[in-house]
């Protein structure tokens, strides 16, 4: 662990092994688990639970009551908003002794909203924007905007999360739009 600009809350678990970027702060109630790796500046809220070996990358922002659960690599600068879910398990079940991990990647600059659920197996593309109570079931194109459950593509978003009011079917023409 970088101990240098690093602040773990006195009432966190940090495991010895987890890896914590410099800048990176992990608030009250916090568990990471063996051989996480936290990049820098990454702000880690309250009551989150982040699995063994889970990667995320720099400058993410991890609302209070999330859980990444092993098989999940969030990418730089990824927003994930309170108590959204990930799931890494495809037939989940109490009885099993071989379950299997499913992976699941958020790429760069994704943003998850509040309460969202995104089941494994699937990638978040770059600078997506997935809303509030939103499902995921599916891959997610980079920019897209997704709703609902199941989640559905309604819009693209610029990097500043901008909506661009495109017709989903059709996707964006000017690429040069998604960088403002």
């Amino acid at each position: 662990m970088d101990n240098e600009k690093v602040y773990i809350d006195p009432t966190a678990i940090v495991h010895p092994t987890a890896v914590i970027g410099g800048g990176s702060m992990i608030w009250n109630w916090t568990k990471v688990r063996e051989r996480a790796h936290i990049g820098t500046e990454c702000n880690i809220g309250q009551n989150v639970y982040i699995d063994v070996d889970t990667l995320i990358g720099d400058r993410c922002k991890i609302q209070n009551g999330v859980s990444v659960y092993h098989g999940v690599t969030i990418g730089n600068d990824v927003f994930v908003g309170p108590n959204a879910t990930f799931t890494n398990d495809m037939v989940p079940r109490a009885h099993s002794t071989n379950w299997k991990i499913t992976p699941t990647i958020v790429e760069d600059g994704a943003s998850i909203g509040a309460n969202a659920t995104v089941i494994c197996g699937i990638t978040l593309g770059r600078h997506c924007l997935i809303a509030a109570g939103a499902v995921v079931t599916k891959d997610v194109p980079p920019h897209a905007l997704v709703m609902g459950c199941p989640a559905r593509v309604v819009d693209y978003v610029t990097v500043t999360g901008n909506r661009l009011n495109v017709d989903p079917d059709e996707g964006v023409a000017d690429a040069s739009l998604l960088s403002s």
